[in-house]
């Protein structure tokens, strides 16, 4: 499966060229230079003739490895998809490609989650809107008039989460099973997984709320988006490394572990909580081991 990409975000993907019928007729991984918009998904359909295939790179290696290494060869129990399989058979008649046009990224960063999560709702949105909460107001399980809370379209919220009625949820959040979220909560652009614990007057942006986790009472937990750019037609989200040159960590959305506490009153901007941390004071920018 092939998609489009920007000329300058094509050479960080591998490279399709189609001919006729949708035939791939060249095809190289991360090009130093410009050689086509068209780009691999990493999704593949393919014949068991593939795997015989694969048997035969991984006996060439073993054969090299005896012969010309002298045993300090590369590990042998590896191959590369792209350049050992896939850029033979370009050009062979035996591949071909489908562009499609639908969203596509890849999921390699924790911002990625956030931005996959985004199109995600979209898509219930048009195929199961019943999955979402977006009447404006969702009625109680109880039946007897009460709101859960307040919603700006897209949001997802397990039935088994509890939302006190004043707490205000979306866009793009979605809310895991037993999730508690209490009076005057707000939420956007985020993750709540399964079991946390969000107290009174909170504000959460940007992040991904881990399992059994806690937040106290007028926290803030704040990331920094890294989506693509949108004046840019098929640009892809940038994978920027964890740290810049200088070592610092660079801006990102927040995560929290699993069984994380953020004690009430604190800030947590841009960082990265380890499981079972318990934190005493605030912290911007930096990973919490």
């Amino acid at each position: 499966m092939g998609t489009e990409a920007t000329r300058q975000q094509a050479v960080h993907y591998g490279c399709l060229v189609l001919g006729k019928d949708e035939e791939v007729t060249h095809y190289v991984e991360k090009p130093r230079t410009y050689v086509s918009t068209l780009i691999n998904c990493g999704v593949y359909v393919c014949s068991m003739e593939l795997f015989a295939r694969m048997g035969n790179v991984f006996h060439s290696k073993q054969m090299d490895y005896n012969t010309l290494n002298n045993g300090n060869g590369k590990d042998l129990g590896h191959i590369q998809l792209e350049q050992e399989i896939l850029t033979p058979l370009a050009g062979t008649g035996l591949m071909y490609a489908l562009p499609v046009s639908n969203w596509w990224s890849q999921i390699k960063t924790a911002g990625s989650a956030i931005y996959a999560n985004r199109h995600y709702l979209a898509l219930y949105k048009n195929t199961h809107p019943e999955r979402l909460a977006n009447a404006g107001l969702k009625a109680a399980e109880d039946s007897n008039g009460s709101l859960v809370c307040n919603i700006i379209p897209d949001v997802h919220i397990h039935p088994t989460a509890s939302v006190h009625p004043t707490a205000t949820l979306g866009p793009n959040v979605s809310v895991g099973p037993g999730v508690v979220i209490a009076a005057g909560v707000r939420i956007r652009e985020s993750i709540i997984l399964e079991n946390a614990v969000i107290k009174d007057h909170t504000l959460v942006l940007h992040s991904i709320v881990g399992r059994s986790s806690q937040i106290g009472m007028w926290a803030r937990v704040e990331g920094t988006p890294s989506d693509p750019d949108p004046n840019k037609p098929f640009a892809k989200m940038e994978n920027p490394p964890l740290f810049n040159n200088d070592g610092r960590l660079n801006p990102s959305i927040t995560i929290l572990g699993y069984s994380v506490s953020v004690p009430s009153e604190m800030v947590l901007l841009n960082s990265i909580v380890l499981p079972h941390k318990e934190l005493s004071r605030s912290f911007k920018n930096e990973i919490i081991l």
